[in-house]
């Protein structure tokens, strides 16, 4: 029932923004529907996160929703206040920074098993993706494009078939799609959308060496870009 609400949440939309009560939604499951609100940008940085608003909306009580933040300031992406209640953090370009060298490990390791486990349809599809972000770009929409570079850098996750790895990421990702758009200033779409392919050639060779080596210095080059930008 989760995966359908998330995936048709923009249909379950009525007049006026709301949208149709969801019953039976579990403490992982309200996260999980936060967490995708933030990541989309529905929630911006700074925004409230009212907890009798949220049940309401979701047709459950307030305790999973008070359980499901308290996961999410765990994660990093929520921050509580007293008498203000929660709202999604705004983390500082220092703390951004200091994810990147753990992504790049991370992801250079993922990359490497990819190599060999990746399925044609899924290289394929990394492909779309690169195009997609150069249309993107073209557009000018950083934060679409931002979402479709974390769905490039998820899919070689997946394909690395590491469920550890898989869960480590997931700690880090949801600061780097939510917010790189606000801090890359001056940052040349095209040029980020272009770089991905240096990724995706040795991936397509089979190459697991050249594959980690690639994402390894392409996640370092975008966190030189975040230091000068």
């Amino acid at each position: 029932m989760i995966d359908k609400y998330i995936a048709t949440d923009a249909q379950r939309r009525v007049a006026g923004g709301r949208r149709e009560p969801l019953r039976h939604v579990l403490r992982s499951q309200v996260r999980d529907i936060l967490l995708e609100r933030i990541i989309d940008g529905d929630y911006l940085p700074g925004a409230r996160l009212v907890e009798t608003q949220i049940a309401r909306e979701l047709g459950v009580s307030q305790a999973p929703v008070r359980e499901a933040l308290r996961d999410l300031e765990s994660f990093g992406v929520v921050e509580s206040h007293a008498f203000r209640g929660a709202q999604v953090r705004n983390p500082s370009r220092a703390e951004l920074l200091e994810a990147y060298p753990v992504r790049a490990a991370l992801e250079s390791m993922a990359a490497r098993e990819a190599a060999t486990r990746i399925t044609e349809v899924q290289l394929d599809e990394l492909e779309r993706l690169i195009d997609r972000m150069v249309h993107l770009a073209d557009e000018g929409n950083a934060h679409e494009q931002a979402v479709a570079n974390a769905e490039f850098h998820g899919l070689i996750i997946e394909a690395a078939q590491n469920r550890t790895l898989a869960r480590l990421w997931s700690f880090l990702e949801p600061w780097a799609r939510t917010y790189l758009t606000a801090v890359r200033s001056g940052v040349d779409l095209h040029e980020l959308a272009l770089r991905h392919r240096k990724v995706l050639e040795p991936l397509r060779r089979r190459d697991p060496e050249a594959a980690a080596a690639a994402m390894h210095q392409h996640l370092l080059d975008a966190s030189a870009w975040l230091r000068v930008g």
